[in-house]
C-alpha cells in the first residue's frame, strides 16, 4: 500500500457510511456469484455451485463475501502472493492460476481455477475482484483430473502458475490455447472461465458505484475498518471460551496406497487478547497419495475453516470477510499432510480438509460442549461419471454426496446434509440423467445410519447409479470413514461407516473402499451409502415418541429402536401404523440403564484427549467421546502419546526415509493381528502384544534418528 493510499485509509469515516459500505460489499459478492452461476456451462458449477466470487481489499483479504451462493468456505483466502508472483496487476489485467505451490496456496488443487482482477478508480487501486471455479477437467492421468491415488502433482493435470490471462482487456490467446489443449472438456472450461470474467466485471462496476457515491477515501478507509472490526469481533467471541489448550486427533482410514491410517492432531488455545493459537504438530508426514494440503504454512480454508463456522455458531451475525485471519496464529509443520511440499499430489485435499474440520470440532467441543455438535459424516463425495467420446473421455460430476450432520444439545443432526465443512450443492437428479447416460435408481436417506442418542445423529444417504453405456468410468473422490466412524458425544453413539458396492444384491456383488476409477458396462450399478452423524447424549433418554416418529419416517428400523433406544414397537403390516409396547419398553430401558450403571467404559481410553469421564444420565460414567470399537482397538495399540513421539521422531528423519520407516514400524506392530484390523476385532492379549511391538518399533526408530 502506497503512502498516498495509507493517507486515504486514515480518513475519518462516518459510522453510517461505514455500515452502508459494509452492507453493500457482501451484496455485490452475491451478485457476482449469481452472474457466474447463470453464465457458466458445466454441471458442477451451474448446479453444484462449486465456485465462488468476492470483493477483495487492497491488502489481499476478502472484504465482501457471499453467504447464499457458491462455496463460501473458500473465501478465507489471501490473493497477495499470487499478485506478487506476476509483478502486480494494472488496469485491464486479470491473473489466472490453479497451482497451490506458486500461488501462496490461493488455489488448493489444480481443478480449482482462480482469477484475480484489480479494481481501479481515479487511477488508484481500490482492491480486487476474485473468483474461482472447479474445472470439469484440467488434464492429468484420469478423467476429471482428480484421483486419490495420484502420487505427484504432475499426474493431476496442467499446472498454471500465476500468469496474466487478460492483458489490457484482451484474453491472451496463446495461454487459452494451452489450457484448451490440456483439458478433456475444453469448451466447458472456456465457458466457465468467461463466466468468472463476467462476475469480475460486475464487481468492478458495482465497486465503482460505491466509490462514486461515498468517495475514494471513504471506500478505502471502510475496507481497513471492516477487517479490523471482524478481527475484534473474533477476539471478543474467543474470549468467551475457556483458554484451553484443548487437544484432539482423528484419522483418515488410510492413504489409499498403504493400509495405515493418516493421523491429524490439533492443539487449540485462546490467548489473553482473544487470538487463537492453532497447532497441528503431531499430524502425520505428507503422504504419497493425493490427500496432502498445500498451505504455505499459513491459515488456509482447508485447515482452519471450522474456526469461522464455530464463531458463526456463537454469533449468527459473525461477518464473512477475511478479518478473522488476523486473529489466527497457525502452526503447520513443514513436510506434514497440512503443509505439503512440491511435488506432492494435492488433488483430494478436501478429504483431509473434512477430517481437519472434525479434528477442530473435537477440540472446540471440549471448550463449548453446549454449542458444538458431535462429528458429522466426515465425507464429501463428488461422484464423477466419465463417458467415452471420440476424443477419449469426457466427464461430469453426477452428484455430490454428503452424510448426516452431528447432533447437538437440543438438536438432532440434519439428515443427508453435513454443513460442517462444505455447502456445495447436490445436482438435481433430472439434470444428472439429462447430462449423462445413466439412471439414478435411488437417492434417499440411509436407515439406521445416524448415531443413536438423546439427540439423534443425522442420517446418511444411499445413492444408486445404473450405467447405460459400456466402458463408462465412475470416479468417487472423497471416500473415507469406512473404518473410523463419526464420533458421538456425551453418551451418544457413533454413526455407521461408509459403504460402496458394485452390483449390490447380485451374485457379482463387490465391496470397495478407496478406488482409482471403476470401468463398468451397461446394466451394472454402483451403490454409495454415506455415514450418519454422531449422536449426542444417551439414547435411553430420547423421548419414546421421537423414536417412534423416526421409525415412521424410515430413519430408524424397528430392530434398532429396541437395540439402541430400548423402545419396543409394533408396525401394522397393512397400514404401516407404529404403536409402542409401553410395558416392554419400560422393562428394556430399565434393564439397559442398570447395565450402563454397572459397566465401565470398554477397552482402553479412546485417546488422551477423549478419555475424560463424566456422570451419565443413566447413573454410570460415560466417555466424552465415543469413537466406536474400531478406534478404541486402534488406540489400544497406538495411543495418543505414542503417536506424538512417533511423528516427532519421523519428522526428524531425512525426508526420503520417513515413509519407509513409518510403514516398517506399523507392519511390525500389526503382524500379529487379523488382516483387516481394526475393522476385524482382535483378542485383548493380541492387542497388548501389538502395543509392545509398537513401542519396540518406536525405540528402534529413535536409535536410527540418533545414528
Amino acid at each position: 500500500m502506497t503512502k498516498e493510499m495509507e493517507t486515504l485509509t486514515d480518513e475519518p469515516l462516518n459510522p453510517v457510511v461505514l455500515s452502508a459500505i459494509a452492507a453493500r460489499l457482501p451484496a455485490i459478492a452475491v451478485e457476482m456469484g449469481f452472474t457466474l452461476k447463470r453464465t457458466s456451462r458445466s454441471l458442477y458449477v451451474k448446479d453444484g455451485e462449486d465456485f465462488c466470487a468476492a470483493v477483495v481489499g487492497v491488502d489481499g483479504l476478502v472484504l465482501g463475501a457471499p453467504d447464499t451462493v457458491g462455496s463460501t468456505l473458500l473465501t478465507l483466502v489471501d490473493v497477495t502472493a499470487a499478485i506478487e508472483a506476476v509483478g502486480g496487476l494494472g488496469p485491464g489485467d486479470v491473473l489466472i492460476t490453479n497451482d497451490s505451490f506458486t500461488s501462496g496456496a490461493l488455489s488448493s488443487h489444480l481443478a480449482d481455477i482462480h482469477v484475480v482482477q484489480p479494481y481501479y478508480c481515479e487511477d488508484t487501486l481500490v482492491g480486487y475482484g476474485w473468483a474461482f471455479i472447479h474445472s470439469s477437467d484440467v488434464g492429468g492421468r484420469v478423467p476429471s483430473s482428480i484421483s486419490p491415488l495420484n502420487t505427484d502433482v504432475f499426474q493431476e493435470g496442467l499446472q498454471i502458475p500465476p500468469v496474466k490471462f487478460v492483458k489490457n482487456g484482451e484474453i491472451d490467446p496463446e495461454i487459452e490455447r494451452i489450457m484448451r489443449q490440456n483439458s478433456r472438456t475444453p469448451d466447458a472450461n472456456s465457458s466457465d472461465i468467461r463466466a468468472m470474467l463476467a462476475a469480475l466485471r460486475h464487481g468492478q462496476q458495482a465497486v465503482a458505484g460505491l466509490v462514486d457515491k461515498y468517495g475514494l477515501g471513504a471506500y478505502l478507509a471502510a475496507g481497513g475498518q471492516i477487517l479490523q472490526r471482524s478481527a475484534e469481533k473474533s477476539r471478543a467471541l474467543a474470549r468467551k471460551l475457556p483458554a484451553g489448550p484443548f487437544e484432539f486427533s482423528d484419522f483418515l482410514d488410510d492413504d489409499g496406497l498403504t493400509p495405515y491410517p493418516v493421523r491429524f492432531k490439533v492443539r487449540v488455545g485462546v490467548r489473553a487478547d482473544g487470538d487463537f493459537d492453532i497447532d497441528f504438530t503431531g499430524t502425520d508426514p505428507q503422504v504419497a497419495s493425493a490427500f496432502n494440503i498445500a498451505t504455505a504454512g499459513r491459515s488456509n480454508p482447508m485447515t482452519t475453516g471450522r474456526i469461522r463456522s464455530t464463531l458463526s455458531t456463537l454469533d449468527p451475525d459473525f461477518p464473512t470477510d477475511g478479518g478473522q485471519l488476523r486473529a489466527l496464529h497457525v502452526t503447520e509443520p513443514v513436510g506434514t499432510v497440512v503443509h505439503a511440499q512440491r511435488p506432492a499430489a494435492v488433488g483430494a485435499r478436501h478429504v483431509s480438509g473434512v477430517r481437519l474440520s472434525d479434528v477442530l470440532g473435537g477440540a472446540l467441543f471440549q471448550a463449548a460442549p453446549g454449542v458444538l455438535p458431535a462429528a458429522g459424516s466426515g465425507v464429501v463425495v463428488p461422484v464423477v461419471v466419465a463417458e467415452r467420446t471420440a476424443a477419449g473421455y469426457g466427464s461430469q460430476v453426477a452428484m455430490t454426496l454428503y452424510g448426516g450432520f452431528g447432533a447437538a444439545e437440543g438438536l438432532d443432526g440434519h439428515d443427508g446434509r453435513d454443513n460442517s465443512y462444505s455447502i456445495v450443492q447436490p445436482s438435481p437428479v433430472e439434470a444428472t440423467e439429462a447430462a449423462l447416460d445413466v439412471d439414478v435408481v435411488r437417492y434417499g436417506l440411509r436407515c439406521d445410519s445416524g448415531g443413536a442418542g438423546r439427540y439423534r445423529g443425522g442420517a446418511g444417504l444411499e445413492f444408486v447409479l445404473r450405467i447405460k453405456a459400456d466402458h463408462t468410468r465412475v470416479l468417487a473422490r472423497g471416500l473415507d470413514r469406512f473404518v473410523f466412524r463419526p464420533w458421538g458425544v456425551l453418551g451418544g453413539r457413533p454413526g455407521l461407516p461408509m459403504e460402496v458396492l458394485v452390483d449390490a444384491g447380485t451374485r457379482e456383488e463387490r465391496r470397495l473402499q478407496k478406488f482409482d476409477f471403476l470401468e463398468l458396462r451397461a446394466g451394472q450399478t454402483v451403490t454409495f451409502r454415506t455415514p450418519g452423524g454422531g449422536g449426542y447424549g444417551s439414547a435411553l433418554q430420547r423421548p419414546i415418541a421421537d423414536v417412534a416418529h423416526d421409525v415412521e419416517l424410515g430413519l430408524v428400523s424397528v430392530a434398532a429402536a429396541r437395540a439402541e433406544y430400548g423402545v419396543v414397537l409394533d408396525v401394522d403390516g397393512v397400514t404401516g401404523l407404529v404403536t409402542v409396547d409401553e410395558d416392554t419398553t419400560a422393562q428394556c430401558r430399565d434393564e439397559a440403564g442398570r447395565a450402563n450403571a454397572a459397566a465401565q467404559p470398554a477397552g482402553a481410553p479412546a485417546a488422551d484427549e477423549g478419555a475424560a469421564l463424566i456422570g451419565g444420565a443413566d447413573g454410570g460414567a460415560v466417555e466424552l467421546f465415543d469413537f466406536g470399537p474400531e478406534r478404541r482397538a486402534w488406540d489400544t495399540v497406538f495411543p495418543s502419546a505414542w503417536y506424538d513421539d512417533f511423528n516427532r521422531t519421523l519428522m526428524e528423519l531425512p525426508v526420503e526415509l520417513r515413509r519407509s520407516e513409518r510403514a516398517r514400524v506399523f507392519a511390525r506392530a500389526l503382524a500379529g493381528l487379523p488382516e483387516g484390523f481394526p475393522r476385524i476385532p482382535a483378542e485383548p492379549a493380541a492387542l497388548q502384544a501389538a502395543a509392545a511391538e509398537a513401542r519396540a518399533g518406536l525405540a528402534e526408530l529413535t536409535e536410527l534418528r540418533s545414528a
